[in-house]
């Protein structure tokens, strides 16, 4: 089973048979196979995979985009930012984030953080105008810590291998 999100933000269960899972499999080793390819191996149409692949992008399941370096784009320095925040503010405070273009990637938290924000920039000036002139000025934000990447030693954009939920 898994989940879209509705209108409420609140997870969804969408049914994936094993078609739906084959596609997933075989766009995640090369998101670039045509559907001819996919059809002809699961012994369907190339029409019934176009509709299942545009479902499954309409429901949420699958996301198609184009993944770049950001190092090889002129970005040296990349953090995760801890972040503190004050009460009932964390929806406000985590959407006021959101909206800042260095923030690649944001998720509400729980433990020691509310908050965890990946971050990209042009160099260490840049993450420091950022912290104090942006950042830090978010009212309901009540204290940061910046975790900078020395090395990146994995990273990908695929999950574990999924299984059939039916």
């Amino acid at each position: 089973m898994y989940f879209q999100h509705s209108d409420s933000d609140s997870l969804v269960p969408v049914r994936l048979d094993a078609i739906d899972l084959e596609i997933i499999r075989t766009l995640k080793r090369d998101g670039r196979t045509p559907f001819s390819q996919i059809a002809q191996r699961l012994g369907v149409s190339t029409g019934m995979i176009r509709q299942r692949y545009q479902r499954l992008l309409r429901e949420g399941v699958l996301q198609v985009v184009a993944v770049t370096n950001p190092l090889l784009l002129g970005f040296s320095t990349m953090a995760m930012i801890g972040i503190k925040v004050e009460g009932a503010k964390l929806q406000e405070v985590a959407e006021r984030i959101a909206a800042l273009e260095e923030v690649i990637y944001l998720v509400l938290t729980a433990g020691a953080y509310d908050l965890f924000a990946e971050v990209v920039f042009r160099d260490n000036a840049h993450l420091l105008d950022f912290l104090t002139t942006r950042l830090r000025t978010i009212e309901g934000i009540r204290e940061t810590e910046t975790f900078m990447y020395l090395k990146i030693v994995k990273e990908i954009y695929s999950w574990p291998d999924i299984r059939d939920n039916g």
